[in-house]
This record gives structure tokens, C-alpha cells and sequence, in this order.
């Protein structure tokens, strides 16, 4: 198991290490077994102890998206205008409610409210026309007439 910076270890592995423990298992080797830190064993066992928590908490300082208070607008704004690209929402987003975003930023949020791309059906291929007659020298159109 790897470390991920702002995620909280999963319970399994929370359960895991205090039955470890309560069996009698030294820290250092219950940190090995599972490939976690000592620290975060003994925080673990301090906040049972204290506060009787085996749960991870909540994860806090999370910033808001800058679109997320947008999400009725932005809908209103695709369904008023059904075939704006992105970089048109973006320069809507600026001149309306002064919120600069990045083109992934904008493309993230219309897929994370589901928000379709492709605004219209396919239009039927075009017909294939001879360009050139067999015999003719590179860059000379063919001509019927």
C-alpha cells in the first residue's frame, strides 16, 4: 500500500493494526508488517486511547471548486446556447461573474454535471468526388468539360 498525501488510511487497515496491537505486537513491527509509520501508529493508539476513535475523520481545509457555486448557471448558459464551446463558456464565466478558470477546469465540471460535448447529431459524409483524372500531373484538377 502506498502513501497518498491528504487520504486517510483505509478501516481495514486501521482494524487490522489494533488487533495487531491489542495481540501484543510491538509498533515497530506492526509498522513493517503493514508498511505505515511508527508515528501514525502511536497517533493512532493516542486518539483511541484519549477519545476512544478507531474512525479516520473528516478531511479538512478542502478548497471549494471555483465552480461550484455556478452549477444552475452554467446549465442554463449550455442549455440556452446548446453548441458553445469551451472557450466561449470560459469568456462568459469572466464577463459575467468574474471567475477565471483554466480550459481543464471548464472541461472537468461539464463532464462532472453531465453536460454533453457534442452538441449536435453527425451530419451525413460528403460524397466522394474525383479530383484528378489517372493520367493527369500532380496538382492538375480534373475537369468533365
Amino acid at each position: 500500500m502506498n502513501w497518498r498525501q491528504g487520504c486517510a488510511y483505509d478501516q481495514d487497515l486501521r482494524d487490522k493494526v489494533f488487533v495487531a496491537i491489542d495481540k501484543g505486537m510491538e509498533p515497530k513491527a506492526v509498522a513493517e508488517a503493514f508498511t505505515v509509520s511508527v508515528s501514525w501508529i502511536y497517533k493512532l493508539l493516542g486518539r483511541r486511547r484519549v477519545t476512544g476513535e478507531t474512525t479516520a475523520r473528516p478531511q479538512r481545509c478542502h478548497v471549494p471548486g471555483k465552480l461550484d457555486a455556478y452549477h444552475a448557471e452554467l446549465r442554463a448558459q449550455v442549455a440556452a446556447i446548446p453548441d458553445i464551446t469551451i472557450g466561449e463558456l470560459r469568456v462568459w464565466m469572466r464577463q459575467t461573474h468574474s471567475v477565471s478558470v483554466s480550459h481543464a477546469v471548464m472541461w472537468e465540471k461539464l463532464k462532472e454535471l453531465q453536460l454533453t460535448l457534442k452538441k449536435r447529431p453527425a451530419t451525413q459524409r460528403s460524397r466522394r468526388v474525383r479530383m484528378s483524372s489517372p493520367h493527369a500531373k500532380s496538382g492538375v484538377l480534373y475537369s468533365p468539360f
